[in-house]
């Protein structure tokens, strides 16, 4: 069900302003006129009026302002700016927060004391039957005649996911091969990447978006997540800097050579393309802090935290949020106002029922099935969090709602993951989220790919079994941990991607360990999740330090390299098996074998057997040992404990797809660095 105030915006135009009693905003409303540059017809600038049943919530009829059937309309706010960083107040011109469409080539004009940083785009309406709907600005209508659902049971369950996190920066090599050059991975770039038949945008000729090529269906995962796609400012430099949180971003649905914009149109037909190709679709949300969004100069003190204050509302004397350059939501104020979720007016914080109020946009418009918080730490406050994971699921439910599914069948096709980098498990047991990233694994397994321990289990061994199952580490099912070995965070040591990190640290023999690293990662307990351009080794096409937020652009054009092309193939065929064998859905892990003796660091993990239909059994060693002589036909390495073959029943070693002999099962000679994964069939 559709919030109040997204209701209320079918009939009028629509500013909650909580707490406010200045002078009352104006709609300023007309119409582009194309040229270079752009610019504004205006229709009418209209004083609004407070709703009859709620004061702080101002409105103005669509009737009213003369609008045309048919017709796309651009407009603003006008408020008096209450950003408390300007000592001089006046009046100036602001994007809708509430905007489900904003065109940034049409920017409001500012008087002192307001600089060029103060325009803000103007929101896009159209006007359909006499309602006001949601369009792209030369009239698209992105969720008109739309299958409003797809069959959930032919969607990946959560613990059958591996998630694919894809960066919205991409490079490519020029004409010459000699140059990097670095642009927007537009939604059209993406639905090509997914689909066979569907055409690039911004990079039209990059080999592996060729009609009849799918990169994504290659690979074999089943779950698409996209940085942030809510508009930001920034120009897909660095996607954390959300300054609309109802509209899809503006670049990212404005390939280059196109005239106008169509991020609804666009992002609304992706994700419709993963969910008919078996793939789940999440999104990234940055809840902690915004930048440039409305509210700073709507109604600034009760949405946000002025940064250079004490306030004991948001902070105490341990510790303070940061806002990495943006405005800090406010989560902890809590007044009597009109609430645009339920339209009752009762005791909330608005900055909490506002984001609720987005996130069910995102549900029921784009059908999204998966969530990411950013920066939970810096949320700072975990009742939100609970609140805001409830009322998601919630709203997933309510799109179900009459559909011949069972309770389990929606629950376990939708996920809220939260990112905090010291991973409080407890924010999970609790039930205030589904899940958290797993930075954990990420540190082991680097430090397994060097052959040492970390610092919180000098032991090898005991850092290799919390390496592959999470439980040890204060999860309690497969999926409440994402595991990566990379994520988009590659800034500072030990966090680069994972051919430099080697490199780094003086290791040239890559390709065996990054293997090793895709076997732990798919083959341990929790949701394997792999940063594009890993799957091929991509390395850095940009100089990335800490403490500077930056993605490194993912660059296809790499993955045609042979040796990197090996890779790919290898990590796709345990992609394959990650997402459809039944000892990797389950918890059941037990360690066979731990062999840390001299020189040797090799280990033997089993998953399954007990609680599904399948065995599987990973030797995987992590050091220079080699078994003697191993090519003789006679060397061997025994693993005891090694699992009963039953009658009939064959091993397959997976990384190389290949049937194992009866009589070398458990026996085979191990490699440098190498890992085998051997499936029971």
């Amino acid at each position: 069900m559709a919030p109040d105030l997204i209701k209320r915006k079918r009939k009028s135009f629509i500013l909650w302003r909580p707490g406010s009693s200045d002078e009352p905003p104006r709609l300023v409303i007309g119409e582009m006129v194309h040229g270079n540059p752009p610019s504004f017809a205006q229709l009418g600038s209209f004083i609004m009026q407070p709703a009859a049943d709620h004061p702080d919530l101002w409105e103005f009829e669509a009737k009213q302002c003369g609008l045309t059937n048919g017709s796309v309309y651009h407009y603003w706010f006008e408020v008096t700016d209450t950003n408390p960083y300007l000592a001089a107040k006046g009046r100036m011109l602001v994007t809708d927060p509430a905007a489900c469409c904003v065109d940034w080539r049409l920017q409001g004009p500012v008087e002192p004391p307001h600089g060029a940083d103060d325009r803000d785009p103007a929101a896009v309406i159209g006007y359909e039957n006499d309602e006001l709907v949601v369009v792209d600005p030369n009239g698209e209508a992105a969720f008109r005649q739309r299958p409003d659902k797809v069959d959930i049971r032919l969607l990946p369950a959560n613990n059958s996911l591996v998630i694919y996190e894809l960066p919205t920066v991409w490079s490519r090599y020029d004409e010459l091969e000699t140059q990097v050059q670095i642009g927007v991975g537009t939604f059209r770039d993406v639905a090509a990447l997914v689909g066979r038949g569907n055409e690039p945008a911004n990079f039209s000729g990059l080999a592996v978006l060729e009609k009849g090529l799918s990169h994504i269906d290659d690979l074999g995962v089943n779950c698409l997540e996209l940085l942030p796609v809510a508009d930001s400012f920034v120009d897909r430099e660095w996607g954390y800097a959300t300054s609309n949180y109802f509209a899809p971003d503006y670049d990212l649905g404005f390939p280059k050579g196109h005239l106008s914009p169509t991020a609804n149109a666009d992002l609304a037909e992706l994700v419709r393309l993963c969910h008919q190709q078996g793939l789940r679709f999440f999104i990234d949300v940055v809840m902690a802090f915004a930048t440039r969004y409305g509210y700073e100069n709507i109604n600034f003190h009760d949405f946000h935290v002025q940064a250079d204050v004490n306030d004991p509302e948001e902070y105490d004397q341990h510790r303070k949020r940061q806002a990495f350059g943006g405005a800090l939501f406010r989560y902890n104020r809590f007044m009597e106002s009109y609430d645009p979720v339920s339209g009752a007016r009762s005791p909330l914080s608005p900055a909490r029922q506002l984001m609720l109020t987005h996130i069910a946009r995102w549900i029921n418009d784009f059908h999204i099935d998966g969530i990411r918080i950013d920066s939970v730490e810096n949320i700072a406050s975990w009742d939100f969090i609970r609140d805001f994971s409830h009322f998601s699921r919630r709203s997933w439910r309510e799109r179900w709602q009459g559909a011949d599914l069972s309770l389990h069948e929606v629950d376990s096709r939708f996920l809220v993951v939260g990112e905090e980098l010291a991973v409080p498990t407890e924010l999970v047991a609790q039930g205030r989220l589904d899940g958290l990233w797993n930075e954990n694994f990420k540190r082991m397994v680097r430090c397994a790919l060097l052959g040492e321990s970390d610092d919180k289990s000098p032991d090898f061994g005991a850092m290799i079994r919390r390496l592959i199952d999470c439980r040890l580490l204060g999860f309690h099912d497969t999926s409440q941990a994402i595991n990566y070995v990379t994520s988009h965070d590659v800034e500072g040591y030990r966090n680069e991607r994972l051919f430099n990190f080697l490199v780094n640290n003086r290791v040239f023999d890559t390709e065996p360990r990054i293997k090793l690293a895709f076997v732990c990662l798919l083959t341990a307990v929790g949701i394997p999740m792999i940063f594009a351009g890993e799957e091929f080794a991509d390395e850095h096409d940009l100089v990335v330090r800490h403490p500077f937020k930056q993605v490194d652009p993912v660059n296809f054009d790499r993955c045609g390299h042979e040796w990197r092309k090996r890779i790919f193939d290898y990590v796709s065929r345990l992609v394959r098996l990650r997402t459809s064998c039944d000892a990797l859905a389950v918890n059941d892990t037990k360690f066979i074998h731990m062999d840390c003796s001299g020189d040797r660091k090799v280990a033997v993990w089993q998953r399954g057997g007990d609680f599904s239909e399948q065995t599987l059994v990973v030797v995987a060693n992590f050091s220079d040992y080699c078994t003697p002589d191993p090519w003789s036909g006679q060397a061997e390495y025994v693993v005891p404990n090694w699992p009963d073959t039953p009658f009939g029943g064959v091993w397959r070693e997976v990384t190389q797809d290949r049937v194992v002999p009866r009589e070398w099962v458990g026996r085979e000679p191990v490699f440098p660095w190498e890992a085998k994964v051997y499936v029971l069939e």
